[in-house]
């Protein structure tokens, strides 16, 4: 083969540049740097913590869909308290810091929310 050299280098660029987003989000950074402000208040959650980082979409989706097409506006969480299915009354009482708290680690995840689109934006937050 008179171009061995050639294909071969090409072969690596090529998977350098495949492979490149893997590499980028090895050295990207972390969730947990994110720089969040947590509430003031040391009020429990719906559920712990580890649950609330990794499912609180999933969480939001269920409570919507509870609320709004089965008229059930009651969660009953894994301790088994009982919350009211309600995102500004629930869980904006104490995450009430939209910037500090929600687009932080949003941005730093870059998710792109739609629940503003409903919701109201806590007083004194601004998106």
């Amino acid at each position: 083969m008179y171009n061995a050299k050639f294909v071969i280098l090409g072969i690596l660029i090529f998977v350098g540049l495949f492979t490149s987003p893997f590499w980028a989000g090895l050295l990207g950074k972390n969730y947990t740097e994110t720089g969040i402000v947590l509430p003031k208040n040391e009020k429990e959650c719906v559920e712990n913590v580890d649950f609330m980082r990794n499912q609180h979409m999933r969480l939001l989706n269920e409570w919507r869909d509870e609320a709004l097409r089965n008229e059930n506006r009651v969660y009953v969480a894994s301790s088994g308290k009982k919350w009211t299915v309600s995102l500004q009354n629930t869980c904006l009482k104490c995450h009430e810091n939209y910037k500090e708290f929600c687009d932080k680690c949003h941005v730093a995840n870059s998710v792109d929310t739609y629940c503003w689109t409903c919701h109201i934006i806590p007083q004194g937050s601004k998106q």
